[in-house]
């Protein structure tokens, strides 16, 4: 489990194919105590297993399903910079929501607009299959980090980056056409499976 709260940008310093699927190094300041072999690390939001972590870089293999459902190859290229979270301990303070990691695929960036004060609001594709999943004032993951649903309309959504989410996260890099893992609610998904079920009597 995650909060969606972005502690590092790393960078993909090699990638390469490991059978169907895919292996990545990732370099990094976490500034906490050693990874552990073995250790969940959200890299964009997809959570992934730490394999032969040193002080400033750890690897990770990713599968085919991983691979499909964050952009594949291209995406996970050599050079290209990394949001990073480590998980959440029991007793942590809980700053975001709760993020499981489990990417729900791409959504595209539609439009971007600067605000006074440094604000900066994207508006993202909405897929009518993830309407249910969406409320205004919910929250969403783009990119591993943690944000709110600022408004909604019926094929897009927005979100609103504060200065200090610029400053910390890629998010900042994003340009209308790019694409950004999405993670939707894991309490909105189970209300609208739940409303999905059949009535019994």
């Amino acid at each position: 489990m995650f909060t969606g709260l972005i502690a590092a940008i790393g960078r993909i310093a090699s990638a390469r194919p490991l059978g169907a699927g895919w292996r990545i190094e990732v370099e990094h300041d976490l500034g906490q105590e050693p990874i552990a072999p073995g250790e969940s690390i959200a890299c964009d939001g997809c959570c992934l297993t730490a394999v032969e972590p040193g002080p400033t870089r750890f690897a990770a293999e990713m599968s085919p399903e991983s691979l499909s459902r964050t952009g594949g190859a291209a995406r996970w290229r050599q050079g290209r910079n990394l949001n990073l979270e480590r998980a959440l301990r029991a007793g942590d303070r809980l700053g975001g929501h709760i993020v499981q990691g489990h990417a729900d695929g791409l959504t595209r960036v539609l439009s971007t607009r600067t605000q006074a004060g440094g604000w900066r609001v994207l508006r993202l594709e909405l897929a009518a299959a993830h309407r249910a999943w969406t409320i205004e004032k919910g929250s969403i993951t783009l990119d591993g980090a943690s944000l709110t649903i600022a408004a909604l309309g019926p094929n897009w959504f927005e979100v609103a980056l504060i200065p200090q989410t610029l400053a910390t996260t890629t998010l900042r890099e994003r340009q209308p056409g790019d694409q950004v893992i999405v993670e939707y609610d894991l309490f909105a998904k189970y209300a609208a499976g739940a409303r999905a079920l059949p009535t019994t009597r």
